[in-house]
């Protein structure tokens, strides 16, 4: 079974820094892009920032030049640099991957989403 489990959340004051990590496990053959959401209570979820395997990156427009995504494909993990940071960044961050994986001889694809880690900006 292939799961995603998030690390590295926690409370920061304003201005300060987080490092997320996103490790995939299991019968893993490949990653295609990672993403992480956020998702703060009575809103919707957003994708904030993605990465292919190629390392082609995108940014949602209000974390442009304070976050940084980048991913290790040979420990089948995404990290999520959080610089900067503002109240209005608290929220449950969410690891999103589509993966490829072995069952039984076969290999099969599954998007997953990993259990998420709460991340607080408050001084």
């Amino acid at each position: 079974q292939v799961q995603l489990v998030e690390s590295g959340g926690g409370l920061v004051q304003p201005g300060g820094s987080l490092r997320l990590s996103c490790a995939a496990s299991g019968s893993i053959v490949s990653i295609n892009e990672m993403t992480w959401y956020r998702q703060d209570p009575g809103k919707q979820r957003e994708a904030v920032a993605s990465i292919t395997s190629g390392g082609a990156t995108n940014y949602v427009d209000s974390v442009k030049g304070r976050f940084t995504i980048s991913r290790d494909n040979v420990k089948n993990t995404a990290y999520l640099q959080m610089n900067s940071l503002k109240p209005d960044d608290t929220a449950i961050y969410f690891c999103h991957a589509g993966v490829i994986f072995s069952e039984h001889g076969r290999n099969r694809f599954q998007n997953i989403w990993g259990q998420g880690t709460q991340v607080t900006v408050s001084s």
